[in-house]
Order: structure tokens, then sequence, then C-alpha cells
């Protein structure tokens, strides 16, 4: 079930979010890490669109958007490759149409979902916190 996110989730959240990120973006420092988890409970899940994903009253995953832009989608690591970011993704796609993201360039899980997904890269960039590479794609048009 995919529906609205409320406070109470943001502990839940932040602990997919940290085993999720954990895989696919090793490569960020422990700093930056402990900032991201700080803002995400004081700023990204106050300010942006969370969509959570639950089965049995537990939270597996979440689309965080910001307009058509998805500032996160996270997924429990066990839920990975079973569809599940895909429904998040269409749910969000449905609300707001041809979605965007950012995704550092060495997240490779990332990666393959927004391709298989059919999102294309349209820039890069140095990303100012992290200094990594970071990707922006896009939903085409139809």
């Amino acid at each position: 079930m995919i529906r609205n996110y409320r406070i109470e989730d943001a502990d839940a959240l932040v602990l997919v979010w940290q085993r999720a990120n954990a895989l696919a973006h090793s490569f960020l420092s422990d700093d930056f890490v402990a900032q991201v988890a700080q803002d995400m409970r004081n700023i990204y899940f106050p300010n942006a669109e969370t969509w959570v994903l639950e089965e049995n009253e537990k939270a597996l995953g979440f689309i965080a958007l910001v307009g058509d832009e998805i500032g996160g989608l996270f997924l429990e690591p066990s839920f990975h490759g079973r569809g599940f970011g895909k429904a998040l993704a269409d749910h969000a796609a449905a609300l707001h149409g041809p979605l965007r993201v950012e995704v550092f360039e060495k997240n490779a899980i990332g990666r393959r979902f927004y391709d298989r997904y059919g999102f294309v890269e349209t820039e890069r960039y140095v990303h100012g916190g992290s200094g990594e590479v970071t990707i922006k794609m896009a939903m085409p048009s139809s």
C-alpha cells in the first residue's frame, strides 16, 4: 500500500534510508551521511511531498517529491528488484507527470533503476556538499 507520509513515520523512514544508503552510497563520507540523516527529519520530510510504501503497517520505503523532482526514493534492501520502486515512481508520475531526478554517478543501484525506468541523462555537475559527480535525469515527455 502507498499512502501519505505522517510525522510519526520519520524514524522508520530514516532507518530505511540508512540501510539503503549504505548500499547505494558507500562512497559518501560519514559526516555527510550523518548530516543528511538529520536534514531528513528537519528539512526534507517537512518540506517534501512524501509517499510511504508499507506492508502490515511497516514502512518498507518511500518516495519524496518536490514538484516533479524526486528528492529521494529508497527501499529496504531486501525489497530491491521486486517492483516496489517502480510502483512508487509510477505513483509519483501519475500525480506529477514526467519526473526529474538527480543521482550520484557512483550510485550503480540508482542509476540502473532510473535507466531501466526510462529516465535519460540531461546534465552532470559536482555536488557541492559531497564533492561527488551527480547526474541530472528526466523522464521523456510523451
